[in-house]
């Protein structure tokens, strides 16, 4: 047992049953700041690791919607949950394509992990750019922005509730004999959403909804747009969807707390509404296959290919199919991107214009 565990289990002992949202911020803290997850040595791996495209279609859309804007003389360029640091080195990269945005760039990174703080100072170093990193999205400087965010919600905890015969009662982690285990809080909380049957799971991301409300006040006043990309759906829609992920394998979320990434899926429907309610525009949702190939991906694996040995070429077609595939499981469709922007933006590259009806709850 881990020092962790043993913490968190004196934990319980002393003030009762966890939330799952106070459980899962409790070991996603954890586990973030003691190692760097990514890559086939870790726990997992996101889009920019699998090939230099994705991040480079981000940058060329990042480079567009400043355009877009009038062309602002600084623009704060930010990613949050930022990795390795590998989509903003190959953004940036990508950018310098348009002549005067590299100019215009101030790049600012939030990122708690030190570990990967240090990944992101290397990999960073030869942008010719100075970066600053940050705890959170407050310590911003103002100034319009452009922000990208992939695989950044899907990490946020959330409550849990489940559907009784007595309504709606919040999901708790706690100690029954020697193991972790889920319970129930006793008393029924009134949610809008109403039960259909025993048993369904309803999550509410509010750690999500806080940071898009964030995120569409800073945008509605300072001007920009941001770009956010994860696995997940357009709501409301009732489900558990919480999962552990260590060694790229699929584990029980509380077999081993702080040593497994944590994960749900996320709700954009959610994203959406929250940010607009600041008076920011919201645009999709896309499926992450179809937003790539509207940015040209096809075209730049071709040209990739063109100056590549045969097993490189093969290595460019495999990473094509894994970043786009459509299929039930593939990344191209399980994978969503939804933007917010100033209201006066009224179309966005690689989305289409306006966002879906919520699903009937």
């Amino acid at each position: 047992m881990t020092e962790f565990e043993k913490g968190l289990r004196q934990l319980i002992a002393l003030e009762g049953p966890l939330t799952v949202e106070r459980y899962m911020g409790l070991c996603l803290g954890h586990y973030y700041a003691t190692r760097d997850p990514l890559g086939a040595d870790g726990d997992f791996t996101t889009a920019p690791e699998i090939s230099q495209m994705f991040g480079e279609l981000v940058g060329l859309w990042l480079a567009e919607v400043w355009t877009a804007m009038d062309r602002p003389a600084t623009v704060r360029v930010v990613e949050i949950g930022p990795g390795r640091g590998t989509l903003m080195a190959d953004a940036l990269r990508a950018a310098r394509i348009l002549p005067g945005f590299q100019a215009a760039l101030d790049v600012h990174l939030v990122e708690t992990s030190p570990a990967l703080r240090e990944r992101q100072r290397a990999v960073l170093a030869g942008s010719g750019l100075t970066a600053q990193w940050h705890d959170d999205l407050e310590s911003l400087p103002d100034g319009p922005v452009l922000l990208v965010a992939n695989e950044f919600f899907d990490a946020l905890p959330v409550r849990q509730y489940v559907a009784t015969d007595r309504g709606w009662c919040e999901r708790l982690v706690g100690i029954e004999g020697a193991a972790l285990t889920f319970g129930l809080r006793a008393e029924p909380e009134s949610l809008p959403q109403r039960p259909r049957r025993p048993g369904d799971v309803l999550e509410v991301p509010l750690a999500s909804i806080a940071i898009a409300r964030a995120l569409g006040r800073r945008i509605a006043r300072d001007g920009g747009a941001a770009l956010l990309i994860d696995y997940g759906y357009w709501g409301p829609a009732l489900g558990d969807t919480l999962q552990a992920l260590r060694r790229h394998e699929y584990v029980d979320p509380l077999a081993e707390p702080g040593e497994a990434d944590l994960t749900t899926h996320v709700d954009f429907h959610h994203l959406a509404r929250a940010a607009a309610a600041e008076g920011a525009r919201a645009h999709g949702l896309a499926t992450q296959g179809d937003f790539l190939h509207a940015l040209g991906i096809s075209a730049r694996a071709e040209a990739l290919k063109r100056r590549a040995s045969p097993p490189q070429a093969e290595s460019i077609e495999r990473a094509l199919a894994r970043l786009t595939n459509c299929g039930e499981t593939g990344m191209g469709s399980l994978f969503k991107v939804l933007a917010l922007s100033h209201p006066g933006l009224e179309s966005l590259p690689g989305l289409p214009v306006g966002t879906p009806r919520p699903a009937e709850s």
